[in-house]
């Protein structure tokens, strides 16, 4: 998104601009946000959101379970008015989609406020979507970490780890693991073991993966010493042409994250933030579905305290 001449003058006063491709601001304490736009390889407006997780005031909440299903649907923006909280990223993918549901069911792993409420599964879209895919667990003291589904038990909500549940995310697949690039791969011949299965709408494979594909996305990533943890999304509308996961990964390796997750991503791409200044909550990037966002299935919001002057 390019911004507007009163929301660039609103981001140089509050932050610093540190090249004349990111324009930095901190709304909030311990909350860094960067607006960052790119010529090459391609044109792309990204947000990234760096959270302290050792400042006073930071905490978070996912979206509750309610409904028939695990969760009503809502957009992002509602979602952080409805908490008032300060900001909010979109989460799971979710099923049934597309459909004019209003009640829904995530894909993989949730958590909010301690409570387990959807499991580690293997997702139908098994072309995009690994089998019980890690999740991202951050406790009521802000320790975070990626956790996994432990095989010893059937119903899928328990972890190898010996972590505290708060709120947890899951989403397609690890794209950064132990500071590395992990983007899954097919099965095929000459790997059997592969993470992703060939098929799909589009007949993913090997040679045409889900995952290269240029389009708005959404990750979750933390440093490695656990004290940063990090919001992105890029845009694939307002003259961003969208990024693979390849390349999502890799910039979030430069910024620091050793651990990731791609999430729901496409017309589900939404960040939503709180103006310290004004205290309206709007939308900052520029969503594919419609300018408030989709109505999605869960969303992750921060709390932070005001900025010290």
């Amino acid at each position: 998104m390019r911004p507007d001449r009163k929301l660039l003058t609103a981001f140089l006063l509050a932050g610093s601009l540190l090249s004349g491709a990111d324009i930095v601001e901190r709304p909030f304490q311990g909350i860094v946000h960067i607006l960052r736009s790119e010529s090459e390889p391609r044109s792309l407006h990204i947000h990234i959101v760096k959270v302290d997780l050792t400042a006073p005031g930071i905490r978070f909440q996912l979206t509750s379970p309610s409904g028939a299903r695990e969760t009503v649907r809502q957009t992002t923006l509602d979602f952080l008015k409805q908490e008032q909280a300060q900001i909010a990223v979109n989460a799971h993918f979710f099923v049934p989609f597309p459909s004019p549901d209003t009640e829904v069911n995530l894909v993989g792993f949730a958590a909010s406020k301690g409570s387990v409420y959807s499991s580690f599964e293997d997702a139908a879209q098994s072309y995009a979507i690994v089998a019980r895919a890690p999740a991202l667990n951050i406790d009521p003291s802000n320790r975070a970490a990626i956790v996994h589904y432990d095989p010893a038990f059937e119903d899928g909500q328990r972890l190898i780890e010996d972590v505290i549940i708060g709120n947890a995310v899951a989403g397609s697949a690890q794209i950064v693991t132990d500071g590395a690039r992990t983007v899954p791969h097919y099965a095929g011949p000459e790997n059997l073991l592969a993470l992703l299965t060939p098929g799909g709408p589009n007949h993913y494979s090997n040679a045409k993966s889900w995952y290269d594909v240029l389009q708005a996305r959404t990750a979750i990533g933390l440093s490695r010493d656990r004290r940063t943890l990090y919001l992105f999304t890029v845009d694939v509308r307002g003259g961003s042409a969208g990024m693979s996961l390849p390349e999502v990964a890799d910039m979030l390796l430069r910024e620091g994250a050793y651990q990731a997750l791609n999430l729901d991503g496409g017309g589900s791409t939404t960040m939503a933030m709180e103006d310290p200044a004004t205290h309206v909550r709007s939308v900052v990037n520029v969503s594919s579905d419609n300018p408030r966002g989709r109505a999605v299935g869960s969303s992750l919001a921060v709390f932070a305290s005001p900025a010290v002057n």
